[in-house]
């Protein structure tokens, strides 16, 4: 859950197989993209788990086609992508969230969908998911400038000034949120910091 994610208190690594892959996926090499999406994406559904919960996916898969519309233009190194597709994902998780506002959703019942076989073990999947969904849902209890803030933080793995960036916030703000945040986390599990 939360253990398995150290808070670093900055910048997720630079995956070796990366090295490069930004500029060769702004020429049109879909190898690269293919390697930087998912490098980006599990980090930045999650962080849209906490903005929106069961519609991440959907918004993830707006903010990529946004990413890959505007992907030549963008400049910068590898975390300042992760920045920017995390501000990306957040205009549209508030898009989501305003159009949600004035049309509400029905739920269609499960028995209206036809039963598939899933091509990976199931039951790993729904532990892993399961895990990964209750410690989304902790963060979500969080006010919300500090659940931002700590999935920026620890999940998506940027730091303070990106982050604030993405947030329109001052770096101090977010790294104050993070903390208390993490802290609230943390007395909440009965855990020091």
């Amino acid at each position: 859950m939360l253990d398995s994610v150290p808070y670093r208190g900055g910048r997720a690594p630079v995956e070796p197989a990366l090295d490069g892959a930004l500029e060769r996926a702004q020429r049109g090499d879909e190898d690269a993209f293919r390697a930087l999406y998912r490098a980006v994406q599990p980090g930045l559904c999650r962080y849209l788990r906490v903005l929106v919960g069961q519609d991440a996916e959907d918004v993830a898969s707006e903010a990529w086609l946004q990413i890959t519309r505007d992907l030549a233009s963008f400049r910068g190194d590898l975390d300042g992508f992760r920045a920017w597709t995390a501000t990306i994902g957040r205009h549209r998780a508030l898009d989501h969230l305003r159009h949600h506002r004035r049309r509400p959703v029905a739920e269609a019942p499960a028995d209206w969908f036809p039963e598939r076989p899933a091509p990976d073990d199931t039951a790993d999947a729904a532990i892993e998911a399961t895990a990964t969904g209750a410690a989304l849902a902790l963060i979500a209890t969080l006010p919300r400038d500090q659940a931002e803030a700590v999935v920026l933080r620890v999940v998506v793995g940027l730091d303070a000034k990106a982050a604030a960036a993405v947030l329109g916030k001052r770096p101090g703000a977010v790294r104050t949120a993070a903390y208390r945040g993490l802290r609230t986390l943390a007395d909440r599990l009965g855990r020091p910091v």
